[in-house]
């Protein structure tokens, strides 16, 4: 009893031994940025049969990241993706763009709103920030709630200002909060 009771403490003794030279460490990203200097502006329309509201996605790009002309990433930087963008009528008539307002996420497709971000199975949709490395994938950030205000800074220029919420590597509630000011590209998904 007494040589079974040693072997089983100094087995567990090993166990704590080997997971304490482990990297127990999470992943911790390089720094999100908080500006995006690239923007495309993904023009789906009517993409729903249930929702009567156009859809938009937006496609940021930090500095050192862009995109080539087959629409690849080339470089190192994140890469902000927002799906799912339900845009309002405008003025009375109908668009296909972002209007100026407060956008929020939430799973109704009412105008306004956003879908959430979620990972299915290791496949993130919604809006979630890829960090890549010359051109190749190096890590996901799936963004699960928060908000976007979307302001004209002249006919063609927009002011988009994030607030958005994750948990990260940690597993605690954080905020991201980045920028992009300029010119938005679209890009004809229909």
């Amino acid at each position: 009893m007494r040589k079974t009771l040693i072997i089983g403490i100094l087995g567990l003794l090993g166990i704590l031994g080997l997971t304490s030279c482990s990297n127990s460490t999470p992943y911790v990203y390089h720094g999100m940025p908080k500006e995006y200097l690239l923007a495309w502006e993904e023009i789906y329309g009517y993409a729903y049969d249930s929702i009567p509201n156009a859809v938009v996605a937006l496609d940021l790009y930090s500095k050192g990241l862009e995109l080539d002309a087959d629409h690849r990433m080339r470089g190192t930087g994140y890469n902000l993706y927002i799906s799912d963008i339900f845009v309002p009528e405008s003025h009375g008539q109908d668009t296909l763009r972002l209007v100026p307002g407060k956008y929020h996420s939430e799973r109704t497709g009412l105008p306004f709103t956003f879908l959430p971000g979620k990972d299915w199975d290791g496949q993130p949709t919604g809006m979630y920030v890829l960090y890549v490395e010359d051109g190749k994938l190096q890590s996901i950030q799936v963004l699960d709630s928060g908000y976007i205000v979307v302001k004209d800074t002249t006919s063609v220029m927009k002011d988009l200002e994030f607030t958005l919420y994750y948990k990260n590597a940690y597993g605690s509630r954080a905020t991201y909060k980045p920028h992009f000011q300029g010119y938005l590209h679209p890009w004809e998904k229909r």
